[in-house]
């Protein structure tokens, strides 16, 4: 409900003006009154107040000083005059204020519940503008912060970006941190900016990947690296009713090369979720002590995977797996926990180097392989189950063969589908005819730029309209749509019913 101010020095009007209008139906309520101007002006500094109704002439201030005061601290606020004086004066003084409308007493009750009617709409378009321009910031700070922790923005471009949007990023050093919620993700963000609030040297924002990250910016690496852990246990606390959730936090690194980097390695310790699911918080430091221990036992070179993985040399990754993990067993000392831990290690190997060429994550891929590790009993079991890791990484790329160009494309167009994109722009960017490559797009991915583009945004769209309370007109924006009535006939098209309608359904 919108929040009503009442001032006038007859009391008999305060009440009169209780009992003569229905607050409550109109959307409103009544949340203070005065007998003069100055004691109003007092009470307004601390009481959130939507609309103004006073009358001119009073004792201490009148009306339109009262105004003329409010007006510094609220500028915004929507004020109706109520006045025994029909005169040209005060309403042309009142005028220049900015006031609603100037009511001669007695009131007449219809003209003032329609004035009142024609404040509370213009205060309901007021806030949907404000809900826009606060959610249109908000995908501006997401897309921001991810292309600069992508390396994709260039400094001068980045540094005007934050001071448009008011962030500070000028410490020396960064650390970032990432949720990975499987469920209520708009839901967790929204509770962690609650907790956040505007707390200096944190950033929240979300990635194009549906990851909730925290950007720490500090002068001091030991006191930042504490400041996060400690961020990172009340969030998990506060958080808890989400399950399940997983923390990871990247290391600290310089701000002005470092901070990729950073967020590189929170990204490579969420994969480590797969080993240690009953863990919720991890630390790259901690793994990379670990895994650094275990390559120092067990000499394997994963530059010789990777090479086969791109050549899709199947026969060979079968080879090297059944020559590297037999002859662990002839190492002094090795014990099966160590082997499973050197497989799972090589697992995530495989799982981060076929997303980092395909651009798309698949958890599920792998995770039979890690419960089987985690049970076997024998050396040769685990050389068939790491066999079968190689087998399902060259077959995915096998089934899934595309362009450089397009794997670039395809990649663009999921972090940046909100933009305008087209074939001219993207052409342009990768130096190659867009003619050509809207051919070489149709050819391998099998439909045309636009029909793709379209069905992105719109699965996009789906899933704001199940997970969040966003207007239809505000999700069209956000996915990339200007003009709303294209974007429902091209719901309909690809849903085959209206947004509207698929809201409902969920």
């Amino acid at each position: 409900m919108y929040k009503v101010f009442i001032v006038d020095d007859e009391p008999f009007i305060i009440e009169g003006l209780y009992d003569i209008v229905d607050w409550a139906q109109l959307g409103l309520e009544i949340v203070g009154q005065a007998e003069n101007g100055l004691d109003a002006l007092n009470a307004l500094k601390v009481i959130p107040t939507d609309i103004l109704v006073t009358d001119i002439s009073m004792p201490m201030m009148n009306g339109l000083d009262l105004i003329r005061a409010v007006r510094e601290f609220q500028p915004d606020l929507k004020v109706i005059i109520l006045s025994g004086y029909d005169e040209f004066g005060y309403l042309k003084e009142g005028m220049t204020l900015g006031i609603e409308n100037y009511l001669l007493k007695p009131i007449n009750l219809e003209e003032f519940k329609a004035t009142l009617n024609m404040v509370v709409e213009k205060l309901n378009v007021s806030r949907v503008k404000y809900t826009l321009n606060e959610h249109s910031m908000m995908i501006l700070k997401d897309n921001v912060m991810h292309r600069w922790l992508r390396n994709q923005i260039k400094p001068q471009e980045f540094q005007e970006r934050v001071d448009l949007l008011g962030l500070v990023v000028n410490k020396p050093f960064v650390l970032v941190s990432l949720f990975r919620p499987e469920h209520s993700n708009a839901q967790v963000f929204e509770s962690v900016m609650n907790h956040l609030g505007s707390r200096p040297g944190i950033i929240p924002f979300r990635d194009m990947d549906g990851d909730i990250v925290l950007l720490y910016n500090f002068d001091d690496p030991e006191l930042g690296k504490d400041e996060a852990d400690k961020t990172s246990h009340e969030l998990m606390s506060i958080l808890s009713p989400y399950q399940t959730l997983h923390l990871s936090l990247g290391s600290v690194e310089d701000m002005e090369a470092g901070a990729p980097r950073s967020y590189n390695n929170a990204k490579k310790a969420q994969e480590y979720f797969m080993i240690f699911p009953e863990q919720n918080i991890l630390r790259y430091d901690d793994l990379r002590d670990k895994q650094a221990n275990t390559e120092r036992s067990i000499p394997m070179d994963w530059n010789e995977y990777n090479k086969l993985i791109m050549a899709k040399s199947k026969e060979e990754l079968l080879v090297c797996i059944e020559r590297d993990f037999g002859s662990m067993q002839q190492i002094e000392g090795i014990s099966p926990g160590l082997l499973q831990d050197v497989a799972m290690e090589w697992i995530i190997r495989f799982k981060m180097q076929l997303e980092e060429i395909r651009h798309v994550d698949e958890p599920e891929l792998y995770k039979n392989n890690f419960d089987k590790i985690r049970t076997t009993s024998s050396l040769e079991e685990l050389i068939d189950i790491m066999k079968e890791v190689a087998e399902i990484t060259v077959d995915s790329l096998a089934r899934d063969v595309k362009s450089p160009v397009v794997q670039q494309v395809l990649r663009y167009i999921k972090e940046s589908y909100n933009e305008d994109l087209s074939l001219k722009t993207l052409g342009a960017m990768y130096n190659i005819h867009p003619v050509y490559l809207g051919q070489l797009f149709h050819k391998e991915v099998n439909e045309t730029f636009t029909d793709y583009i379209n069905w992105y945004r719109i699965e996009k769209a789906k899933e704001l309209l199940k997970l969040t309370q966003m207007k239809v007109h505000e999700i069209a924006r956000s996915v990339g749509y200007w003009e709303t009535g294209y974007f429902y006939k091209q719901f309909k098209r690809y849903v085959g019913i209206s947004p509207t309608e698929y809201k409902g359904l969920s």
